[in-house]
């Protein structure tokens, strides 16, 4: 009987007496949305896009499932005393339910109402956008601050790595005086997004502030003041601000709260987080911990488009810095990007990877149309702009490169990956044969993350083009410690450089500061 157990969907646990009941990530979820929707039937094709989010799945792995939820809250298929198989419809949770605080357990009582189930949603960590409050004293504003709210909701929906609330729920609560923690038990989620719009004559102040509802933490907070002079542009511009200043604060927070978990309770989308925290740090002990972090994911979830796609980066971005061998990384790193698209073509990460991957086959073409699909499916896709940018400048076009690159700046100025971004751009301002410029940025990725190999590449060559040669002989040792082995042969040979005046422009800066 059911009335033994308890589901915790905090913390995404399963007991019975108090025991714990081993139980798979999606079949946790299954039982979940069927508790949750116990009022009525619920369709395979619901479940499908609720566990599976849309993708194919066969009849037999859907009652597996189901039989498994079964098993693991004390029923089965014979008596059927808590999942109904309703014929040609769907499923439905016919047992009785009782909550506290947050926590489902039997009900004994059933001459009572069943309080409803707190929502949990599936795999994917959920986001309230909640209506941003007018502050201007004019009840005509509100076209503007809804606005702003509606455009973040769709933007936030862009980036499929997080479940957003869609607007006709969060937008329920604007008026209304209600605590952070129960919006977020009432939507199912463990971040939400507030802010407030202030007009003085042609002056407009925006503030926003990220919550992390389930401990009452602030994670992220701004304040942008702009003139307005075109109202529907400076929307715009307010929404891609607040969409990419907020995605890697989500990233870093899930990041936190995955490693706090014990390994043995990980699953796909933890691993993944934690793949991602190494991957920040850019150096090759990081890198090689995130792929194996990532290939546990992938080995939990085969089709895991997200990991498929981080995973094709991590390899490629090892070779490109020179911490693993070229020829045996490339072709392994395809297979992940193409299993990647296959599993999910609408997932911009995906699509980078594989972008990533054809730069060095040399596909030149293909790679910038990957990373331009990359950003078609999410425009604030800081990262996929900066190495964007690297495409195009080892294209030869390094005007381009130097905008997309500090396009990924602008966009997100406190991403743990803003070295790179900086990297870039150095490297462009070397192409463009401005030395000075390009030293400076080097400088200034290095200051961010001391050991990246690409900004001590940089800073190298454009010293010794300068012709200072106390810096370049400092730049070169800085280099030779964080690649060790490199050489003019591995840069010839390695980068995928498709003009030869920028092979050789490049090779020359590396011979004048003392490279062999």
């Amino acid at each position: 009987m059911f009335r033994d157990h308890l589901l915790d969907t905090d913390r995404r646990e399963l007991s019975r007496e108090q025991v714990p009941v081993a139980v798979e990530p999606q079949v946790f979820d299954l039982v979940v949305h069927l508790m949750q929707n116990r009022d009525r039937v619920v369709s395979k094709d619901e479940l499908i896009d609720k566990i599976w989010h849309g993708r194919s799945v066969s009849e037999s792995t859907l009652t597996s499932r189901i039989n498994a939820a079964r098993k693991a809250i004390g029923d089965n298929g014979a008596s059927q005393a808590l999942i109904r198989t309703i014929a040609r419809k769907g499923f439905r949770f016919v047992g009785d339910v009782e909550t506290k605080n947050g926590v489902a357990l039997a009900a004994p009582d059933h001459g009572r109402q069943a309080q409803p189930v707190a929502l949990a949603l599936p795999e994917r960590p959920a986001i309230a956008v909640l209506p941003f409050t007018n502050m201007s004293g004019d009840r005509e504003q509100d076209y503007f601050s809804d606005g702003i709210s509606e455009d973040i909701i769709t933007a936030l929906s862009k980036l499929r790595w997080f479940f957003v609330v869609a607007r006709n729920s969060s937008f329920v609560y604007k008026g209304r005086a209600v605590h952070m923690h129960e919006i977020a038990r009432e939507l199912g989620v463990r971040y939400v997004l507030e802010g407030s719009v202030r007009r003085s004559g042609d002056r407009l102040r925006i503030s926003a502030q990220l919550n992390d509802a389930t401990t009452g933490s602030h994670l992220w907070a701004e304040r942008y003041d702009r003139e307005l002079a075109d109202i529907f542009a400076v929307q715009d511009e307010i929404t891609e601000a607040i969409v990419a200043a907020i995605e890697p604060q989500l990233y870093a927070a899930e990041c936190f709260r995955a490693q706090q978990k014990p390994p043995g309770s990980l699953d796909a989308w933890d691993h993944l987080m934690r793949a991602l925290s190494h991957y920040w740090r850019i150096t090759r002990e990081d890198n090689l911990a995130a792929q194996g972090l990532l290939e546990k994911a992938i080995a939990i979830d085969p089709a895991y488009g997200k990991a498929l796609g981080l995973l094709a980066t991590s390899h490629i971005f090892g070779a490109h810095m020179g911490w693993a061998d070229m020829a045996a990384t490339v072709p392994a790193a395809e297979r992940a990007a193409l299993a990647a698209v296959e599993a999910d073509r609408e997932d911009a990460w995906a699509h980078h990877g594989l972008a990533y991957t054809y730069l060095f086959r040399r596909r030149f073409d293909d790679a910038l149309a990957e990373f331009e699909l990359a950003l078609t499916l999410n425009p604030n896709f800081a990262m996929a702009h900066a190495f964007y940018g690297v495409t195009l400048c080892y294209a030869g076009r390094w005007q381009d490169g130097d905008a997309a690159a500090r396009r990924a700046l602008r966009l997100s100025p406190r991403d743990p990956l803003a070295a790179i971004y900086c990297g870039v751009v150095a490297y462009a301002q070397f192409i463009g044969r401005n030395y000075e410029e390009s030293v400076q940025m080097a400088r200034e990725s290095m200051r961010q993350r001391g050991d990246f190999v690409g900004a001590h590449r940089v800073l190298t060559a454009a010293a010794g083009m300068l012709g200072d040669p106390v810096l370049a002989a400092t730049a070169l040792e800085g280099l030779r410690r964080t690649q060790p082995g490199i050489s003019l042969a591995w840069l010839m040979r390695e980068l995928p450089m498709l003009r030869e005046e920028d092979r050789a422009h490049y090779l020359e800066g590396f011979r004048r500061a003392g490279m062999e």
